[in-house]
């Protein structure tokens, strides 16, 4: 008889889901009174949402110590054999990127109810929906579930981007849907390729079958495969797919922008599983499919973020480029394709995603205090809490642009440790300027927003009692997160390499998802079948 511990895996996706459902059926109050302050409907919510972000973190911490030893958690729904049925894996990758969905979550709904949630229906229940698709795409076991996953998160995501409205959410809703709607076509022609020529969409499966595609037959999934890194490559805001993403996370609410800060790392995530391992070394004909070129589309995609962070107009867009250039360097990473330098992506992966949450609520903590002005880079009436929105964003930008003892410098240093060959002057040229350039945006920034000051306009009274409590703890919760990672920094370094050598461990991968009788489809092609078959 199964327990509790043992559907462990599941939880994630289920406890948000029924999170959601409940919401739902809980109401908002309806009507002209769903956005109102004080609705107990919505304060109920507002509780219900938090402890089951908290309840979910819990599960997640549960799962990274039991990954932590080599684990690999394998949960069969409807006890259906893998590859017929879908299974849910956790191995230390997808434990500690739902640990990540988590700490980001938590702040980011704290900050929400702040008021946030107040300025629309169903905030709550959407807020669920996204961390159900995000977890949902952590633990999958196979590419058609995470297709299924990213449309749940896509779809909370194009109702959250718009959610409070406003003119230019809805400028710049209306090209993130329709963006996300071709990538999400272009992802079933390209799984539908290397499904016609594997017989199977388990990761696991794919990662034995992909190796015995024959040469004749590979260029036709190697096409696939690219189609699938145009798809995770725009998800993860890629050069040259990358241009939604600064004045999209911009235009969208602060806590909402935060979760976002998520979404680009599940195209990395995807990116890492499928083109890394299942297209990676040992796959035969389609062996490392795209390494000529994952590694100068990141370096081009940090450099030009940073050139974008230097160039933007407002504080909240310096972030999203911020964003962009981080996922540069996190892939340039993974274009390495060595262990060491998955391990490294992976550190500074955790650390950007929380820097960057970070800035994004305090880009509009700073906003609010600005008058008219808002996030505009330009002189404004002074902010009511200079030194301590100053000193979190010099932390933040410090962090950001990789100066010690902050984690971003430990991520750096072990990239640039981890390039070798001819690869690794252009590597430290781009993470270097990367991490200047940024410091050089910031500093510009910091100067103009809170030197650079006008004389009080006549609004100013009526922002000058500076942020609440309420929403300066979310930005201390993700700040005391990232300097944790300092602290930390030798286990959470262990845990990374461990996690990239279990990655790149195909075998035990299959062992544990497929068990010893691997299952036979119809397909994979057997030399003698590969003429006769079609």
């Amino acid at each position: 008889m199964m327990t509790l511990w043992d559907h462990l895996p599941v939880l994630p996706v289920l406890l948000p889901l029924a999170t959601a459902v409940a919401l739902l059926a809980l109401g908002d109050g309806g009507g002209a009174d769903a956005g109102a302050h004080g609705n107990r409907v919505l304060r109920r919510a507002r509780w219900l949402s938090l402890l089951s972000v908290l309840a979910g973190l819990a599960v997640a911490v549960a799962l990274l110590l039991r990954a932590a030893d080599g684990t690999l958690s394998v949960y069969r729904l409807g006890a259906w054999p893998a590859p017929f049925g879908i299974a849910l894996v956790v191995d230390r990758l997808s434990a500690l990127m739902l640990v990540l969905v988590q700490v980001i979550a938590l702040p980011a709904l704290v900050y929400a109810s702040g008021g946030w949630d107040a300025h629309g229906r169903h905030f709550h229940a959407l807020f669920q929906f996204q961390l159900m698709g995000l977890a949902g795409a952590f633990v999958t076991g196979d590419l058609f579930n995470l297709f299924v996953f990213f449309e749940v998160l896509l779809i909370a995501s194009y109702v959250l981007m718009v959610h409070g409205q406003g003119r230019q959410r809805l400028r710049f809703g209306v090209p993130y849907v329709v963006l996300n709607l071709a990538a999400s076509a272009l992802f079933l022609v390209g799984m539908a390729l290397v499904y016609a020529f594997t017989g199977t969409l388990n990761l696991a499966d794919l990662a034995l079958r992909v190796p015995q595609v024959p040469a004749p037959d590979a260029a036709v999934l190697q096409a696939g495969a690219m189609l699938l890194l145009v798809v995770f490559g725009f998800k993860a805001a890629l050069l040259p797919l990358h241009l939604w993403l600064p004045n999209t996370y911009a235009a969208t609410s602060a806590p909402v922008a935060a979760l976002f800060a998520l979404m680009t790392k599940v195209g990395v995530y995807a990116i890492l599983r499928v083109h890394g391992v299942v297209f990676g070394s040992g796959a035969g004909p389609s062996a490392d499919l795209v390494q000529p070129w994952l590694l100068p589309m990141a370096l081009a995609t940090g450099a030009l973020g940073v050139l974008g962070a230097l160039a933007a107009g407002t504080l909240a867009r310096l972030v999203g480029w911020l964003n962009v250039a981080s996922v540069g360097t996190i892939v340039a990473a993974l274009g390495l394709f060595s262990t060491a330098a998955w391990s490294a992506a992976l550190f500074y992966l955790v650390h950007s995603t929380l820097v960057v949450a970070a800035l994004f609520l305090l880009a509009e903590l700073v906003a609010a205090q600005r008058g008219d002005a808002g996030g505009a880079l330009r002189p404004a009436s002074p902010v009511a809490q200079p030194l301590l929105l100053g000193l979190l964003l010099l932390l933040g930008g410090a962090s950001v642009a990789g100066l010690p003892p902050l984690p971003g410098f430990l991520g750096k240093v072990m990239i640039l440790q981890a390039a070798q060959g001819p690869a690794a002057l252009w590597v430290w040229a781009v993470v270097l300027g990367v991490g200047f350039f940024t410091l050089v945006g910031l500093a510009r920034a910091g100067s103009i927003l809170f030197w650079a000051e006008q004389p009080l306009a006549p609004d100013a009274a009526a922002c000058g009692a500076g942020a609440s409590p309420r929403l300066l703890a979310p930005m201390f919760m993700l700040v005391a997160a990232t300097l944790a990672m300092v602290v930390w920094a030798s286990p959470i370094k262990r845990y990374v390499d461990a996690a990239a050598q279990q990655v790149t461990d195909r075998a035990a991968y299959a062992q544990a998802v497929l068990g010893d009788a691997q299952a036979q489809t119809v397909r994979p092609f057997r030399a003698g079948e590969a003429g006769g078959g079609r």
